[in-house]
């Protein structure tokens, strides 16, 4: 026989159950809406310093950027913009650089600041950092920004002066690099080397909490001195919160269940998960993810060592061949989902100025295999064959030009080499043909022509190819001295044809920057050096 259960029991148990959902969809409600506050993305490279003078790759990079504020800055455009320094000029002669200073820039609180816990940036805090930045004691990665300034000082307390060796008019442009960032004296001194996880900065956001390889934290500076167009002090969002994952599959499976708010490029083991074959969202991501995409400041390509004794190598014809003997956007639609641009144009990356669609190379196998046929003849090599070095990263593209090439005859044969080992072949000379690529330090053109002049020989300069011409040289030089900037691009857009019609090198793409965000993500932006600001993020 079944008791039956008393009814004030029964309704005691109902009201028990209701009262312990309404508590758990409570807490729910709470934790979404402080996750709203909080702007959440993984590291999977790992963070090595929060230390501005030691910030090299972009994992740093990203973070410290939110931490520190230098002179100036770089706005979406990849135009030199104001930060503590609210204005400047430059002399006549394009050597002398005169910054007036903001009075409303304050550290983030320190106790070491003594009893008001802060205090205002001026101009001898710049004189300090860049004193610290030069210093061999320190070892900066940095220290080549100021390379080549005679001299700098603090005039008064507002306004900081910076004298050049000789006119360079990309120098602002390096000035915008974390490295020449702003620290305080009173605390970097009293740290040493542990500055690097206990940082004191400008920035939007200051440091909380670092437990390293598992996350870090920083918190709103409610004292940030810059101001939205409407007068709202930035930053919007309360915290941003940094895990460490180091498998990219798993930070994507992380971002799609909603733990994560965005995450950065595209690696092989999602990419056919989220986006079809012409590099579009997939249909079921649509209502949930944002894809945000844009010329990124990355140029991919092979470069032949000159100075190799081996024919193949120092004759133009098989260069030429080469750039000649294979379907750039075919590789890209097949090898990338269509992400990232055909390599047609000169070395210089799009959305760069001095970016020219029309001096590259296209598909011409014809072509290509006429100019094999006449190094044939003139160097009676019937048999001519190449050894591309690589890593294991970009066999795929490789094999790939091996394949087409075969097809006109040219033999490749594939050596894949640690990351290490090929960086350091690739400086040294051992390598005749290597896969490489150059992401701009800073945002002009001369960065990326750079790699051609000829006093910029490797190992002691990025010259990798040993690529030398009397009329590059000239125009190189010329654009160091030339202070108006539609004379300067002009003479860019000369020398990088010059270089494509020698074909030292062979383009294979220019990268994009791709951010995928949930949808709830607003104002995260997007720029051709992939810097992270979040400082203008507000989560719906």
């Amino acid at each position: 026989m079944t008791k039956r259960v008393p009814k004030y029991f029964r309704i005691y148990l109902i009201s028990l159950v209701t009262f312990c959902m309404l508590i758990v969809s409570c807490n729910t409600t709470t934790n979404n809406l402080k996750s709203l506050q909080v702007f959440r993305y993984n590291e999977h490279k790992n963070i090595s310093s929060l230390d501005p003078a030691f910030a090299k790759d972009n994992s740093d990079i990203w973070a410290v950027n939110q931490l520190f504020n230098g002179l100036v800055q770089m706005d979406s455009t990849m135009s030199v913009s104001s930060a503590i320094a609210s204005s400047w000029e430059i002399s006549k002669d394009g050597k002398t650089y005169m910054f007036s200073l903001r009075d409303d820039v304050y550290f983030h609180p320190h106790k070491l600041f003594g009893k008001s816990k802060t205090r205002a940036v001026d101009a001898n805090d710049f004189v300090y950092s860049f004193d610290r930045l030069k210093s061999p004691q320190l070892a900066s990665p940095g220290s080549w920004v100021l390379k080549n300034v005679q001299s700098y000082k603090a005039i008064d307390r507002s306004h900081f002066q910076i004298k050049l060796k000789e006119p360079f008019p990309a120098f602002l442009g390096l000035l915008t690099m974390k490295y020449c960032s702003v620290v305080p004296k009173e605390i970097t001194s009293h740290y040493g080397t542990e500055f690097r996880s206990n940082p004191i900065g400008t920035g939007p956001y200051k440091f909380k909490r670092w437990e390293e390889n598992i996350k870090l934290i920083f918190r709103k500076n409610n004292r940030y001195f810059e101001l939205n167009s409407k007068g709202e002090r930035l930053p919007y969002i309360e915290a941003i919160s940094i895990t460490f994952l180091a498998d990219k599959q798993s930070e994507f499976l992380q971002f799609v269940q909603g733990n994560i708010d965005f995450i950065s490029g595209l690696d092989a083991s999602y990419k056919d998960e989220i986006l079809n074959s012409d590099g579009e969202l997939n249909f079921k991501y649509i209502s949930t993810v944002k894809m945000l995409r844009a010329p990124y400041l990355n140029t991919e390509y092979l470069g032949f060592y000159i100075d190799s004794k081996k024919t193949e190598y120092q004759s133009q014809l098989i260069r030429q061949a080469l750039n000649y003997g294979f379907d750039r956007k075919k590789m890209m639609t097949y090898l990338r989902n269509g992400i990232g641009i055909p390599g047609n144009g000169g070395f210089i990356p799009k959305g760069l100025p001095g970016h020219q669609d029309s001096i590259g190379y296209t598909y011409q196998p014809k072509k290509a295999k006429d100019l094999l046929n006449l190094y044939k003849m003139e160097y009676g090599n019937q048999m001519p064959e190449i050894t591309l070095s690589t890593t294991a990263n970009y066999l795929s593209f490789c094999e790939f030009i091996q394949r087409e090439l075969q097809t006109i005859g040219l033999n490749i044969r594939i050596e894949v080499i640690p990351p290490s080992s090929l960086k350091s072949a690739k400086s040294n000379g051992k390598l005749d043909l290597f896969r490489a690529s150059w992401v701009a330090d800073y945002p002009d053109a001369q960065n990326y022509l750079s790699l051609f002049y000829s006093k910029n020989f490797a190992p002691n300069g990025p010259n990798y190819t040993h690529f030398k011409n009397i009329q590059f040289d000239s125009w190189y030089e010329q654009t160091l001295k030339e202070t108006d900037n539609g004379n300067r691009i002009k003479l860019y857009k000369k020398m990088d044809a010059l270089v494509l019609e020698k074909a030292p090198i062979v383009v294979l793409f220019y990268d994009e920057v791709l951010r995928f965000t949930l949808k709830n993500v607003k104002g995260l932006g997007i720029n051709p050096v992939n810097l992270l600001e979040v400082k203008n993020v507000r989560k719906d």
